[in-house]
């Protein structure tokens, strides 16, 4: 009989963590900048509303 490892999940399974650390990078990275990516919105906002009412 021959010994055939099965490593079929393997690929799912280092996807999964992959995708994993993506999330948590992503989640990092607004955690860290989301103050400061709302102010710059809503100075921009500001900035058009006033230069769309002179």
């Amino acid at each position: 009989m021959l010994y055939l490892p099965q490593q079929e999940g393997q690929g799912l399974v280092e996807y999964a963590l992959i995708l994993l650390l993506i999330a948590i990078a992503l989640i990092a990275i607004v955690t860290i900048f989301g103050t400061q990516l709302s102010s710059t919105y809503s100075s921009i906002t500001s900035g058009v509303i006033d230069a769309a009412n002179p």
